[in-house]
């Protein structure tokens, strides 16, 4: 029996995908509408490797490196850098956060082949890799997933590009990378964030955005996102993005007084 129902848009699906074995997760949304606050933060996973790949047996898989090596070199990939994994730790460390559940949080992911994704705060991100990556095969050839049940609401959309269309005027953009300019979590969240999340657009207090690479190696770059006005770090040390996403969030609750 299916938790979760489907959007209508059956052209986009590949003929032969067969329904990932998923159909146990649990995707209802976690809270009833909450009054949300007027500001968000709003992170941007950029360039997350998301593709699917037709295994021998005709099924769509999430290409990663432990199940797909030989899949990555027929490609001429290399398959170190195929890591999906990254983007479902990222999503986890946001999703599961008191900033998201206070509803203090917008997440977008950006794929290595363009595709923007809109992820609902609701959302119960699956707890297993194998359930995420049905999860992300079934976005990708279907573009929505709505929740089960009958409020329908979606939990994922792929959307149109550019990422600059989807953020609030004003918005101020940061990028994550170890050689930026380092700051506390506590000190980046009194640089860099407003003192309270609440207000109307007109006033004075600005909307903040964080675009964190979901890769293996690299950086995200100016180049990528001409609206980045500075690049930040939070540890003097090579951290993975989940912790750095915690250390950042960690800031930003505190300085808006979410435990």
């Amino acid at each position: 029996h299916s938790n979760m129902t489907m959007s209508g848009n059956d052209e986009a699906a590949a003929p032969t995908a067969k329904r990932p074995r998923l159909q146990q997760t649990s995707l209802e949304n976690t809270e009833e509408d909450i009054e949300l606050p007027k500001k968000k933060i709003i992170v941007l996973l950029d360039q997350a490797r998301l593709e699917t790949a037709k295994t021998k047996k005709g099924e769509f898989e999430l290409l990663n490196c432990d199940d797909h090596r030989d899949l990555c070199r027929k490609a001429k990939k290399d398959p170190a850098a195929c890591r999906p994994d990254i983007c479902h730790q990222e999503l986890l460390a946001l999703i599961d956060s008191p900033l998201n559940k206070a509803g203090c949080l917008q997440v977008y992911i950006r794929t290595e082949k363009g595709v923007l994704i809109e992820i609902s705060p609701n959302i119960r991100v699956p707890r297993t890799f194998k359930r995420f990556s049905g999860l992300m095969v079934q976005l990708l050839h279907k573009l929505k997933i709505k929740a089960s049940g009958n409020c329908g609401k979606t939990l994922l959309k792929v959307i149109k590009n550019p990422f600059s269309d989807h953020l609030p005027i004003g918005t101020r953009v940061y990028g994550m990378s170890c050689k930026g300019t380092l700051y506390s979590p506590s000190a980046l969240a009194n640089a860099l964030i407003p003192d309270s999340n609440q207000g109307d657009d007109d006033d004075d207090v600005h909307h903040v955005c964080f675009v964190i690479g979901a890769m293996a190696s690299g950086h995200v770059t100016v180049e990528d996102h001409p609206y980045i006005e500075k690049m930040i770090s939070v540890s003097s040390y090579p951290l993975s993005g989940a912790a750095a996403i915690a250390r950042i969030l960690g800031g930003i609750e505190q300085h808006w007084g979410i435990v």
